[in-house]
């Protein structure tokens, strides 16, 4: 056989079969690949069943659920002694109320007062947004004992009571800016700075509430002084 063709020949052979070792190594490779991916799976499988297990995270779910149910209860009994609305009670139902919650706001008020008026829309607004103080009004015309006892000598008032002691009162508009139409916001403000209520972050007042206040100016008495007298 000529020499060159059978350098030729076995050459071409050689190759071949680098080719096909080449072949065999890359179709190996993805195997192991194959077989790497399967097993990172079925890790990630492990992991999130022991996840899912964890007793740590059971006890975190278990305590928030216990504390929502807590705060759920705490909810009901305080609607069940009237907080979470405004309301008018009596001279005879005044020491029961104030001294059977921890906060008390309780508006002295006159039923021809203008001001009073004012005073009950936004204790109204308040209510509701601060559930943990209770929101009272009471007639000063027929709480007689009641306003000599506490002094009530302007209306209107609002006496702040905690644990049923009167620690704090607002009289008059004063403290809220000497004006008729200052927003429930502002009343707010003033009630969290004396220490009534809390500030409320979910569901936080804006300075765009006094669509009433527009109104309320529409009716407002031509001769009003910074605060009536009783």
């Amino acid at each position: 056989m000529d020499p060159e063709a059978f350098r030729s020949k076995m050459s071409g052979l050689a190759f071949g079969n680098v080719m096909a070792a080449a072949a065999r190594d890359y179709q190996k490779e993805l195997l192991v690949q194959e077989k790497s991916q399967t097993s990172a799976a079925a890790n990630q499988e492990v992991d999130l069943d022991e996840l899912m297990d964890d007793p740590e995270l059971e006890k975190l779910h278990a305590d928030r659920i216990a504390a929502l149910k807590k705060e759920a209860e705490k909810r009901q009994a305080l609607k069940r002694q009237g907080h979470g609305e405004y309301r008018e009670i009596s001279e005879g139902e005044f020491l029961g109320e104030v001294t059977g919650s921890e906060h008390v706001v309780c508006h002295f008020y006159h039923r021809e007062f203008y001001r009073c008026k004012i005073i009950d829309k936004h204790l109204k607004s308040l209510a509701p947004r601060h559930f943990d103080t209770k929101f009272l009004k009471l007639d000063a015309e027929n709480a007689p004992f009641f306003v000599a006892k506490l002094a009530v000598k302007t209306l209107p008032c609002l006496i702040l009571f905690r644990n049923g002691i009167g620690f704090d009162r607002i009289i008059g508009f004063q403290d809220l800016g000497g004006k008729d139409d200052f927003s429930t916001k502002t009343l707010e403000n003033l009630l969290i700075k004396k220490g009534i209520i809390k500030e409320n972050k979910v569901n936080d007042l804006d300075d765009n509430d006094d669509q009433d206040n527009i109104r309320s100016r529409s009716v407002r008495s031509s001769t009003v002084d910074d605060s009536d007298s009783e």
